[in-house]
């Protein structure tokens, strides 16, 4: 009897290990493109003259380089109503610089990046943005009534339009969290925004303690960049969900006047932004 239920089992082994065969999946590609991260940022009560364009290519999703940066380009932003030009200094490391740089609120601003001999362009308007009146931390403004949150308050100047990006990073986490608003329902008003962290039931760290410090920063942004930094969180949140539509490749304001089927992926951006660092009690 054991030597029958040995050969069945024996006989069942080989007949599974014979139905698993390795199936090759062809993922597609792409060739790589240009990748512009050209954000000029202007802090409240700095004269912004430091800043920092970041050239890199585009991997596949299953590559694993991270050597990817972007060197020997020609970056230049030029003032559009004054004419000032701005030649960004390469670092040799995917990072073009420049400690002359002069903002101007409401001014439009060039910017042209010559890579592989094609020319890149984009216009982009510096957008000014109110300060931050106030950081106030709740157990009841949040989605859950048992963990901390924190809210800002800033005033929207009236009779115009504005949109905002606001940014919530806690100190030691590795990637901030965006938020968008626009003033269509609140022009001349009050404004606020709140960030509240999960709770998870397995680790109490997760969410907000006292003690734990959040950096907060208010930028004003033009509509056009409202429109495209809100599909990207949009994509972003519903990562995973499985009653969410595909993701869609979202397109910047960088246009490739050279090749325009080789167009870059980013996007140009000139903000001033207000930011406060504040400790949970």
């Amino acid at each position: 009897m054991k030597t029958i239920i040995k050969i069945v089992v024996l006989f069942t082994l080989v007949l599974v290990s014979s139905c698993e065969d390795v199936i090759d999946v062809n993922v597609p590609t792409a060739n790589p493109r240009l990748v512009i991260e050209a954000s000029l940022d202007w802090e409240k009560g700095t004269a912004g003259n430091n800043q920092t364009i970041k050239l890199s290519t585009s991997t596949p999703y299953f590559d694993t380089t991270v050597n990817n940066e972007v060197t020997g380009a020609l970056v230049k932003v030029t003032n559009a109503i004054t004419n000032d030009e701005y030649n960004f200094i390469d670092q040799n490391d995917g990072t073009y610089t420049i400690t002359n740089f002069v903002p101007i609120i409401n001014d439009s601003y060039v910017l042209e990046v010559i890579y592989n001999g094609e020319t890149y362009t984009a216009t982009e308007t510096l957008k000014s943005v109110s300060e931050i009146n106030r950081v106030e931390q709740s157990i009841e403004g949040g989605f859950d009534d048992e963990v901390l949150d924190v809210s800002i308050f800033w005033d929207d100047p009236a009779g115009q339009e504005n949109y905002y990006l606001i940014k919530f990073k806690e100190q030691g986490d590795l990637l901030p969290i965006l938020e968008d608003q626009s003033d269509e329902f609140s022009n001349g008003n009050e404004m606020d925004d709140f960030f509240e962290k999960d709770r998870e039931d397995d680790d109490d760290q997760n969410e907000f303690n006292p003690g734990d410090v959040v950096d907060i920063s208010l930028y004003g942004i033009s509509e056009r960049y409202y429109n495209y930094i809100r599909l990207l969180i949009e994509q972003y949140d519903s990562g995973g969900d499985p009653f969410s539509s595909n993701s869609a490749e979202i397109r910047g304001n960088c246009i490739n006047t050279t090749n325009a089927q080789n167009y870059a992926f980013g996007y140009f951006r000139l903000s001033e932004f207000d930011t406060v660092n504040y400790i949970f009690e």
